[in-house]
């Protein structure tokens, strides 16, 4: 653990950034414009601010750079996570729509099982388990749906977004390490805004001005202080706390719905969201323990690989 990982500040900020990232369903109901319009200006007004900061900063050969293939192909992924994750909330609870997309994590590690050759443990298969019981139980054990068309469709929209969402998570796994965070989540929310440039001419969308303070602050709150802050937290704190602390965001999303929208929930609802949450945060604690022992199995690998260089070194010399 780094030294600095116990320092308020760090924590702070971890769950600020989780905190501005729950606010998009809220910003995004206020402004009336389209989900695409809305994907659009989050992702456009971030990846600008991003840059403008970059420069400010001194730090233009961040922004003055080729980011490859695979970090523009993670921004058309979060675009698509975006903008379904705000088409889910016109036709379901935010409360479904969140909580549907945080199964996100379960279901990276399901495909990561089958395509990445990365096992799952017993533990992992149970917290998959717990994390499915948990979304039975915020739909109450009901899964006939017939009767309500809307709900259909925002549990598809809301399943695009997790799938979205699982795509990205996992295909940042293959991003180079030695392109720095901020350079990726620039150019992720550029490719992001490109991607859904085509659909916002064919939509051709007028925007009033009291519209454009909201999408303003679509891209400066949920887009880059929340990144911002997550990259500062992520400097001092272990993976799993900050892991942890990301979990704010579904508990903001629905403490916002009940305290703007009047969307309440059931007891057994609200047992569902602290089973999915919960899973989710045993998993992440789990993923860095398996990173730490392997870790720590390289280290020792290589501490052995030393000592056998040395041994043939001091032989050659001996003989020589």
């Amino acid at each position: 653990m780094k030294p600095e990982s116990n320092s308020a500040v760090f924590l702070w900020a971890a769950a600020m950034s989780a905190v501005f990232m729950g606010t998009i369903g809220a910003i995004s109901f206020y402004s009336g414009a389209g989900a695409e319009t809305v994907t659009f200006y989050r992702l456009f007004i971030g990846a600008l601010l991003m840059a403008a900061y970059l420069f400010a900063s001194g730090q233009r050969n961040k922004v003055l750079m080729w980011p490859g293939v695979k970090v523009l192909v993670t921004g058309a992924f979060l675009a698509g996570f975006v903008m379904f994750y705000i088409l889910a909330m016109e036709y379901t609870s935010m409360a479904n729509a969140v909580m549907v997309m945080y199964l996100a994590p379960v279901t990276a590690s399901v495909v990561a099982h089958f395509l990445l050759g990365e096992r799952l443990t017993p533990a992992s298969v149970g917290l998959i388990g717990f994390a499915l019981l948990g979304f039975a139980m915020m739909m109450e054990f009901n899964f006939n749906l017939s009767g309500r068309a809307d709900e259909v469709i925002g549990l598809f929209y809301a399943s695009c977004a997790m799938l979205c969402y699982t795509a990205f998570m996992l295909t940042n796994r293959t991003i180079d390490d030695r392109i720095h965070v901020l350079s990726r989540s620039g150019y992720q929310m550029l490719a992001g805004a490109l991607c859904m440039l085509p659909l916002i001419l064919m939509e051709g969308e007028s925007i009033a001005m009291v519209q454009w303070g909201w999408l303003v602050a679509a891209g400066l709150i949920p887009g880059f202080l929340a990144i911002m802050l997550a990259v500062i937290a992520l400097r001092a704190l272990p993976a799993a706390t900050f892991g942890t602390l990301a979990y704010l965001e579904p508990i903001t999303v629905v403490a916002i719905a009940w305290a703007l929208f009047d969307q309440t929930l059931t007891g057994l609802q609200l047992s569902g969201c602290v089973l999915i949450i919960l899973s989710g945060i045993a998993q992440a604690w789990l993923s860095t323990k398996k990173a730490h022992q392997a870790e720590k199995l390289l280290n020792h690998e290589r501490a052995i690989c030393d000592q056998a260089r040395s041994t043939v070194l001091g032989c050659r010399q001996g003989i020589q």
